[in-house]
């Protein structure tokens, strides 16, 4: 296994944008040609379009986007914006009066990182499709719907920390597996090949970590409207050929990936969402696919983390000096 670049996946490309001063923006995945897709939600509030067309019984069998936006409810616009820019470039579904791409999103929220008044619009949308087929500018950090990302929320914002989006590739023999992630957990992130946290809670002044699982846990009475402000949002990728039903399995097995690195994590109040998409025809297990796709999701979770620069009164990892 060898790791390779994000972009060296055929088929699929990938641009972004963001607004550095309100702390949003949006990263696009397009395959041109088409792309089969699934999608396993475990985060109990997600922020989402169109995701029922990636359901086994639905009659759509490509999608040509995935947006993954800041903005919550509000950014899902953006899809808009893709649409607008694939239909002037001629990609869609052929319905003979249009082609009309399919798109599916989803958003994180970060409407409490910058300025809650500007989210991922239609322009934003475009913009990053744009970038996607002319100029593929993908990059790990601050950018794109990693823009106003942070982790480590149970203890409220002032104890939480920036994150990023990460992203991680493999091959084996002719089988390329790669994931772009968007880290934006109310849970603490670990290395999970050594179990050591590296991102997460803060205790009061600072010096150190807290632990947010004690917190979640210091109270066992229901509480009711629990403010859901978080999500790790991801799509994994592959030039192995799977159906729709198969790739739903490979999401669902790849949030292993989340759970090896994050906690807590799949709660109430995360909307944790993986698109599973195949690009290509290599013949592959899909079991074997979707246990390696929890490793390269692990990893890219790694390296939101560690790209991640302190902005917005949250410091990053790699200015702590703990």
């Amino acid at each position: 296994m060898t790791e390779i670049s994000i972009n060296s996946i055929e088929n699929i490309r990938i641009g972004q944008t963001e607004n550095i001063d309100a702390a949003t923006g949006c990263t696009v995945l397009v395959s041109p040609n088409g792309m089969k897709a699934g999608i396993d939600i475990r985060g109990g509030g997600p922020a989402s379009r169109e995701t029922p067309l990636l359901d086994p019984l639905m009659n759509a069998d490509i999608i040509h986007a995935v947006v993954l936006g800041g903005g919550s409810a509000f950014g899902l616009d953006a899809a808009g914006g893709v649409m607008r820019l694939l239909e002037e470039r001629g990609i869609g579904l052929d319905l003979g009066v249009t082609k009309v791409p399919l798109v599916v999103q989803s958003c994180i929220f970060d409407l409490s990182v910058g300025d809650s008044k500007v989210r991922p619009d239609v322009e934003m949308g475009y913009e990053a499709a744009a970038a996607a087929l002319d100029c593929p500018n993908y990059k790990d950090g601050n950018y794109g719907a990693g823009c106003g990302a942070t982790v480590g929320k149970f203890g409220g914002m002032d104890n939480c920390m920036k994150s990023g989006i990460g992203s991680y590739a493999v091959q084996i023999g002719e089988l390329k597996i790669g994931a772009v992630t968007v880290l934006n957990s109310a849970g603490d992130v670990y290395d999970y090949r050594t179990a050591k946290k590296i991102a997460g809670m803060l205790n009061a002044d600072k010096t150190g970590f807290a632990d947010g699982n004690a917190v979640l846990e210091q109270y066992l009475r229901p509480v009711n409207n629990k403010f859901t402000d978080n999500t790790t949002i991801t799509a994994v990728f592959t030039n192995g050929a799977f159906d729709k039903s198969q790739l739903c399995k490979i999401a669902g097995m790849a949030h292993d990936g989340y759970a090896r690195s994050i906690s807590p994590v799949h709660t109430s109040v995360d909307g944790d969402s993986i698109y599973a998409l195949s690009v290509g025809e290599v013949p592959a297990d899909k079991d074997a696919v979707g246990n390696i796709a929890a490793r390269v999701i692990s990893e890219a979770l790694i390296r939101a983390v560690k790209n991640a620069e302190s902005a917005y009164g949250h410091i990053a990892a790699k200015d702590l000096n703990f």
